[in-house]
């Protein structure tokens, strides 16, 4: 009895590590997104999608949602392998996302610090985006 009960255990146990290994090993792949069903996928307001805000629909909350779903999907980068080429290119987006945000800030916005911010983060993120792109095409990326 204690024999079958043991191996009944090491088997749950064997069990749950493969489904947990197997688990780890899909998440921890990149998505295929040239195989999804992008016609299933839900991308309204209630979801918090990319096409609607969550929460907030006025002016300010579609500028700023339009500038996150373009943010990311110039993040959307092919990687090489290479670190430094892979993190330019990404973070030219990233940063061409915060500026079009402060830009939306500026276009909405009243506080005059955030305002004063705003031009900050535009002057700042637009000599970084200058600086990697020259830096990409200095080394091939």
């Amino acid at each position: 009895m204690f024999r079958q009960q043991a191996v009944c255990a090491a088997t749950i146990a064997l069990l749950s590590l493969s489904t947990t290994f197997a688990v780890a090993q899909d998440a921890a792949k990149p998505a295929d997104h040239s195989t999804m069903n992008h016609d299933a996928m839900n991308h309204d307001a209630k979801s918090g999608g990319m096409t609607n805000p969550k929460g907030d629909q006025g002016p300010s909350s579609q500028a700023f949602t339009k500038a996150n779903a373009r943010m990311h999907g110039g993040m959307a980068i092919t990687y090489t392998g290479k670190a430094d080429v892979d993190f330019a290119k990404g973070m030219i987006a990233h940063h061409q996302g915060a500026i079009d945000m402060a830009k939306v800030e500026l276009e909405f916005g009243t506080d005059p610090n955030l305002r004063a911010l705003a031009q900050e983060v535009i002057k700042a993120q637009e000599t970084e985006i200058a600086r990697m792109k020259d830096w990409l095409a200095k080394n091939g990326g």
